[in-house]
């Protein structure tokens, strides 16, 4: 049925259709939309602050947790829709909340301090993953990405183990290198030179130029601040309070390297799910139209579970995925508004809107990833 709605929709209207919702949702953007960035920005710092004024205490998993969540906000939340250039046309927000100042040089380590290089993470995330969703081109589609995997002969619950330890970590075994080859790619085009297609090892061996770039500009640093500059700020607390330096800093440490384990579940979670699932579709060839673009937003997305800011806030807003993708500009106060009309608009075309818990998507997406389950393709026209 999904095959027959996708090829019999009028492209020219659709695409129309969603202009108007678009036009109607952003033409009065204003300092207040600005102003709930700010509000979600404090409450992520909040978290951050809370669980690093508590984790020299002791480890524990409630400073973790609030030091991961700090993290996954500045991510998923914040670097992610200034990115976007989500706050760009509002007059009066200041350049370092504008994507041509955010996080840019050494204010990376101000604004978003990340194991992936900021401009490495915009390169393949807001160009090539936007602009070529469910395509070959596309560097985060799962199922091609996880071709290899999903062939072995393997159990399945050796699977299941191999993805819980990935999950854990995917932030800097995958995406952190992932992201710095396809910035090496667009840095070779510009100069003339053809594409290195470069193996894992390259990626990790610091003899090889984007091995060591890696370590010099992606790991090196992220770690030497996580896990050795801020535990070692907390001596002289452990010193004052009796509880020893040492040890201060080790609970500093220690909660941080939970925090980090905790950081790369929670946004696997939120980032890993939202374009997986045999209801979900891949396509081979690249659209051609806006209207195909748009119904390939839909096709290839889900929403999960949407609502008020908190609801949002714990999914970094990755929660509105189809219309995040449908319109990566749109600032954080928007996305309750268009919600309603894109799914409005997609029930009076017969559109399959897709949308469900997080955690029913994380099942779809791991069926998909063990080879239990595939995607779907658009049938050629005949």
């Amino acid at each position: 049925m999904t095959q027959h709605i996708y090829h019999a929709i009028d492209r020219d209207q659709f695409a129309q259709d969603m202009d108007d919702i678009r036009k109607e949702v952003l033409s009065d953007l204003n300092m207040d939309d600005f102003r709930h960035l700010k509000k979600i920005e404090r409450w992520g710092r909040i978290c951050s602050t809370i669980g690093y004024g508590t984790a020299w205490i002791i480890p524990n998993p409630v400073s973790a947790f609030l030091i991961s969540q700090g993290n996954v906000t500045r991510w998923t939340t914040i670097a992610h829709h200034i990115n976007h250039r989500a706050y760009d046309k509002i007059e009066g927000v200041p350049q370092r909340y504008r994507s041509k100042g955010f996080a840019k040089g050494n204010r990376r380590f101000i604004d978003w301090l990340e194991w992936m290089l900021p401009e490495a993470w915009d390169k393949e995330h807001n160009d090539l993953h936007h602009y070529n969703l469910g395509e070959e081109a596309d560097p985060d589609q799962v199922e091609f990405n996880t071709e290899t995997f999903r062939n072995l002969n393997m159990p399945q619950w050796a699977r299941y183990i191999f993805l819980g330890v990935m999950a854990c970590t995917w932030k800097f075994t995958y995406y952190a290198p992932s992201t710095l080859v396809e910035l090496q790619h667009s840095e070779d085009k510009k100069i003339g030179l053809e594409p290195v297609t470069y193996s894992r090892a390259d990626t990790w061996n610091p003899l090889q130029s984007v091995g060591r770039k890696l370590w010099t500009h992606c790991l090196i640093p992220y770690a030497s601040i996580r896990f050795a500059l801020i535990p070692l700020l907390f001596m002289p607390v452990g010193i004052v309070t009796t509880l020893g330096g040492a040890v201060a800093a080790t609970n500093v440490l220690i909660n941080s390297l939970l925090a980090e384990v905790i950081t790369n579940l929670h946004t696997f979670l939120v980032i890993g799910t939202n374009h997986v699932g045999d209801d979900l579709y891949v396509f081979e060839e690249k659209a051609t139209n806006k209207g195909e673009f748009y119904l390939r937003q839909i096709f290839g997305s889900t929403n999960f579970q949407t609502g008020t800011d908190k609801i949002d806030f714990l999914q970094g807003w990755l929660n509105y995925q189809i219309e995040h993708h449908l319109w990566p500009e749109m600032p954080l106060s928007r996305y309750h508004i268009a919600q309603p009309k894109v799914k409005a608009l997609c029930e009076k075309y017969g559109i399959p809107y897709t949308q469900e818990s997080v955690f029913k998507r994380l099942r779809k997406t791991l069926d998909v990833m063990t080879g239990k389950t595939s995607m779907m393709r658009p049938l050629p026209i005949v």
